[in-house]
């Protein structure tokens, strides 16, 4: 009776020692594979009408090697584009978000509102849109014509796009370089004439 017990009290610390072991490896894991930066954004005081269809991917190394981490989310909205931002926004300052005013936001001029943000070592580029309504082409053929105007009632919504860079890597945070002649010093390349045989100006003797 005595060797029983022990070996159910022994059973059961083993199956304690490997439950205690196998949660925290669990959470361990799930972070590890989740990052947190979406969970940032999955906090954010949006609206549901304003987050659905929601698609995430990410691209590079949490730790930098070789290239940082890039987040990019895709999100559909039900409102117009103009509604949108102003949500977003809203909850990006409310979360410790700063505007971040800075060139190359965008690189080029684009639909809609597009603005950067800044918050610790994080840089976002927030992109809100209207909807594309007109579907991109099939198997090479050409694209389809824009609907009828009666059919423009059925697309409607925004589209919202979210990349989350690391601010080391986001290459806007640094100096810009610059071409001024005051500080590259003089040319040290003669500039070319119209001489076909380039031959020198006599100094006066």
């Amino acid at each position: 009776m005595r060797e029983r017990t022990r070996l159910r009290l022994g059973i059961l610390a083993l199956v304690s020692l490997v439950l205690l072991g196998a949660v925290p490896l669990y959470f361990g894991m799930r972070t590890l594979s989740r990052d947190p930066v979406f969970d940032t954004l999955d906090a954010l005081a949006v609206p549901a009408w304003a987050q659905s269809n929601t698609v995430d991917n990410v691209s590079g190394s949490r730790w930098c090697l070789q290239d940082c981490r890039l987040r990019e989310r895709s999100v559909e909205s039900e409102q117009g584009w103009k509604e949108t931002v102003a949500v977003y926004e809203k909850a990006l300052t409310g979360d410790g978000w700063r505007r971040w005013k800075v060139d190359r936001c965008p690189d080029e001029k684009v639909p809609g509102s597009y603005t950067c943000w800044r918050r610790d070592e994080l840089t976002l580029d927030l992109w809100v849109r209207d909807r594309t309504c007109t579907p991109p082409p099939v198997d090479g053929a050409p694209a389809p014509t824009a609907p009828a105007t009666p059919a423009a009632a059925e697309c409607t919504g925004s589209l919202v796009s979210v990349k989350v860079r690391n601010a080391i890597d986001d290459e806007r945070t640094g100096p810009t370089p610059t071409t001024d002649p005051s500080l590259t010093g003089e040319d040290p390349y003669p500039t070319l004439t119209d001489d076909p045989l380039g031959e020198a100006t006599p100094s006066p003797s």
